[in-house]
C-alpha cells in the first residue's frame, strides 16, 4: 500500500471534549487529518511553511530567523546542522518544547485525567505508534548512513536527531493539543506543510517530505521492488513487512532459486526469501518430500540450516470452484507438527483428538 496523501487536506477541527469540544465524530475527523498530513509524501509546501516557521518564532517572542535552508532529507539535515557553525543557539524550548508544555498543562487542568485520557486515546493516540515507528526507523537509517562505524559520531548525530521537531510527524501531539488560535498554530502548519526541522536564532533548517512512502496493512515499511521510504535527495529505507533490509537484497529478490534461498547465512533474510519466494513454489521447486498424509491434507518440512525448520499443511478445499476445479490452501504451523491433522487442528486451535471436521474445506 502506497500512502501519498496530498499536504493540502482539510484543515482540523477546533475544541475539546467533556463539554469545550466536537464530540467523538470530530475527534475522528481530527485524527484523520492530522493522519494524511503525517503519511503526506508529495513535495513540500515551502511557502506554507517558510510561514509557519516564522510563525512559531513570533508566537515564542523571538526574532523571526534571517534565512530558511532546505534540505532533501532529515540525512541532509543533519548535514547542514553539523556544519552550521553561524547559525546561532538552538532555540527548541522556546519554539516548541515551552508551548507544547503549556498547551498540555491546559488540557490537563481543563479536561482533568480521566478526560485527557480519552482525548488522547482519540486524537494523537490513534496515530502514535504507526508515527513513531516510522520516525524511529528515519532516525536509525541517517545513523546508519552518516555515522555507521564511528562512535563519537554516532553520538553526535543521534544528539541532532533528537533536538529536530519533526514537522508532519508531530501529528500526533498537535492533533491532541493544537486548536484554531492557539500558540502552536505555526508547528501545526509546518507540520501540514513539510518535513523535520531545527530551528536556530539565525537560520531555521527544513526538510523536504518523503516522496514515496509504502506501508503494509499493520502500518510497517513495505515494499518488496525498491524502497519502502524515499526522499527526493535519494535517501531511502528498504525494508519487508517493516524489516529492514539492504537495497541490493531486493534486487536479487527477482531472480531467487531454492539453491539461493538455502545458502543464505541470515536467518531472517533467508524468512524474507521464502514468503517472497511462496513455500508453495519452494516446495515444489526444491524437490522436498511430505512426511504424513492423511484425510486432511499432506504436511511437508523445509528444513533450514541454523534456523527452525518451516512445517507446512497442504489442504485441498472439497467445495469446487465454478470451473470445477478444487483449490489448494497452504497452511504454515508449527515446526514440531507431526501429522496433517495436528497442523490443521492447531490453526483452529484445537488438538487432533477432536478435531472433527463435518466437511473438509
Amino acid at each position: 500500500m502506497t500512502i501519498t496523501q496530498e499536504s493540502g487536506a482539510a484543515a482540523g477541527t477546533g475544541g475539546f471534549e467533556d463539554g469545550t469540544h466536537a464530540g467523538h465524530a470530530g475527534h475522528a475527523d481530527r485524527a484523520g487529518h492530522w493522519r494524511a498530513w503525517a503519511a503526506a509524501a508529495v513535495p513540500a509546501d515551502r511557502a506554507a511553511a517558510e510561514e509557519g516557521v516564522r510563525a512559531a518564532y513570533r508566537s515564542a517572542g523571538l526574532a523571526e530567523p534571517d534565512r530558511v535552508i532546505w534540505a532533501g532529507s532529515p540525512r541532509e539535515g543533519v548535514t547542514l546542522v553539523r556544519e552550521g557553525a553561524d547559525f546561532g543557539a538552538s532555540v527548541r524550548e522556546a519554539v516548541r518544547t515551552a508551548p507544547w508544555a503549556a498547551e498540555r498543562r491546559r488540557l490537563h487542568e481543563e479536561l482533568g485525567a480521566a478526560g485527557w485520557s480519552r482525548h488522547w486515546a482519540r486524537t494523537g493516540g490513534a496515530l502514535w505508534d504507526a508515527t513513531q515507528a516510522l520516525v524511529d526507523r528515519i532516525r536509525t537509517g541517517v545513523l546508519d548512513d552518516l555515522a555507521a562505524d564511528d562512535r563519537d559520531a554516532r553520538t553526535g548525530t543521534r544528539l541532532i536527531l533528537l533536538d529536530a521537531l519533526l514537522g508532519q510527524h508531530d501529528a500526533p501531539w498537535l492533533a491532541a493539543l493544537h486548536t484554531d488560535g492557539s500558540p502552536l498554530e505555526g508547528l501545526a502548519r509546518v507540520c501540514r506543510s513539510a518535513g523535520w526541522w531545527w530551528p536556530f536564532e539565525k537560520v531555521a533548517v527544513v526538510c523536504e517530505r518523503p516522496v514515496a512512502l509504502h506501508r503494509d496493512e499493520a502500518g510497517r515499511l513495505d515494499r518488496g521492488d525498491g524502497p519502502a521510504l524515499e526522499f527526493p535527495d535519494g535517501f531511502a529505507l528498504c525494508a519487508w513487512r517493516g524489516m529492514p533490509v539492504p537495497r541490493a537484497f531486493l534486487e536479487e529478490l527477482r531472480t531467487l532459486t531454492p539453491e539461493r534461498v538455502r545458502a543464505e547465512e541470515n536467518a531472517e533474510l533467508r524468512r524474507v526469501m521464502l514468503e517472497h519466494y511462496g513455500y508453495d513454489r519452494y516446495l515444489a521447486d526444491s524437490g522436498a518430500r511430505p512426511v504424513h498424509r492423511d484425510g486432511t491434507g499432506t504436511l511437508w518440512r523445509i528444513e533450514l540450516d541454523g534456523d527452525e525448520p518451516v512445517a507446512m499443511v497442504e489442504v485441498l478445499n472439497s467445495t469446487p470452484e465454478p470451473d470445477g476445479t478444487h483449490r489448494t490452501y497452504w497452511l504454515r504451523v508449527p515446526p514440531d507438527t507431526r501429522t496433517a491433522r495436528e497442523g490443521v487442528a492447531w490453526t483452529f486451535g484445537l488438538g487432533a483428538e477432536v478435531y472433527e471436521p463435518l466437511k473438509e474445506t
